[in-house]
């Protein structure tokens, strides 16, 4: 596990810290804020939303439990998300009974989950009495199971999907527990962008994919099971796809794997991005000293010479497997082990590659040398 300081470094490319790099965005919420943040940021985005908010299609169930809420006094509310709260507010505002409501809440003990959830309920007029540093639902379920709860009425308001087990303990304790449905998760309507983004970040094509719902890294590692891309998706996650949360509830289901996650030190979008400036730079970019001058490698992009060029991910990969130490020969087969994920190629697919990367440097494609019937390297300054 690995957090980071929320603080953006800069770069030798003027199109942005990010340049080079392609990230991957599996938000439904607020994707739009978080794609235009990244971009100009100069990454390349690749969008595919791992989930979608339903409201409930039927808000008789809310209505329901918020009519119970207000059947007798609350002793304890529990708020787990911003947006649940708001909606349920709002709805409550919609059928006139939002005052009643705050009322209800206001002679209870209001439990918050998080910093968002604590905003929410701030900015509907009322206080929290309590919420976890570590913004988890499991701190939440030991707080109020420290104290006396038989005969207890206790609200909690469900964040997409059902919090039985957390109901179910209240309950054997003597709890009388309303659960309220605000919104679930579903499936995204078109599951074609999230499985071209799992397929990208098995042959490490993506640089970064970040998260802002552990359901989303659930539905994102559950795809890649689906699609036969299991083994291929972690390996690339624990090695070259650095994998980014908004918070460490977030990044739960990838620490529970073993996989490595970083976040900010504050959940909010901005941070996340400040996050992926940082640290996707520090591990991913490389300078070395070539026959044309200080050449910088970051994700897609090349500086050689003063002039900025995009390549391919193959050729990236390629050429950063040249550059790990510039002057000395790279046999194909060693490139082949380095460089494809894909065991059916052969040799020939080598020389393809190396002939687009010359291209693709335009003047300095004479930067790859050729030695025969040895291999290729990096012509060393």
């Amino acid at each position: 596990m690995k957090t980071a300081a929320a603080t953006a470094p800069g770069g030798p490319f003027a199109e942005g810290p990010l340049a080079g790099f392609t990230v991957g965005v599996t938000a439904a919420r607020r994707r739009a804020e978080l794609v235009a943040l990244l971009t100009r940021s100069g990454a390349q985005v690749v969008e595919a939303p791992a989930l979608r908010i339903l409201p409930l299609d039927d808000d008789a169930a809310l209505r329901e439990a918020t009519r119970r809420c207000l059947a007798a006094p609350l002793d304890y509310v529990v708020a787990t998300t911003g947006v649940g709260w708001r909606g349920w507010m709002s709805a409550a505002d919609g059928w006139g009974l939002g005052a009643a409501l705050a009322d209800a809440c206001r002679g209870a003990v209001v439990l918050t989950r998080g910093p968002k959830a604590t905003g929410a309920v701030r900015a509907s007029g009322l206080g929290e009495g309590w919420s976890p540093a570590s913004e988890a639902t499991g701190e939440l379920l030991t707080w109020l199971l420290a104290r006396p709860l038989a005969g207890r009425r206790i609200a909690v308001q469900e964040h997409g999907v059902p919090l039985d087990g957390f109901a179910a303990a209240l309950r054997e304790r003597g709890a009388e527990v309303v659960t309220v449905p605000v919104y679930r998760w579903a499936p995204p309507e078109d599951p074609a962008p999230l499985r071209r983004l799992v397929e990208q970040t098995a042959r490490r094509e993506v640089h970064a994919v970040t998260f802002t719902s552990a359901p989303a890294i659930t539905a994102f590692l559950t795809t890649a099971e689906a699609d036969g891309l299991r083994d291929a998706v972690r390996a690339a996650l624990r090695e070259d796809v650095l994998p980014v949360a908004v918070g460490p509830v977030c990044g739960r289901p990838l620490l529970d794997l073993g996989l490595p996650v970083v976040w900010p030190g504050r959940g909010r979008l901005g941070a996340l991005v400040r996050t992926v400036t940082q640290v996707l730079p520090e591990r991913a970019r490389r300078t070395v000293e070539s026959a044309d001058g200080p050449l910088v490698l970051q994700g897609n992009a090349v500086l050689v010479g003063g002039e900025s060029l995009r390549v391919s991910p193959k050729s990236a990969a390629l050429l950063r497997a040249l550059a790990v130490r510039p002057g000395w020969v790279v046999s194909r087969a060693e490139l082949l082990r380095r460089v494809w994920q894909d065991s059916s190629a052969d040799e020939h697919a080598v020389e393809a590659a190396v002939a687009r990367l010359r291209a693709s440097l335009g003047a300095h494609g004479g930067l790859v040398r050729t030695v025969p019937k040895r291999g290729y390297r990096l012509a060393a300054g």
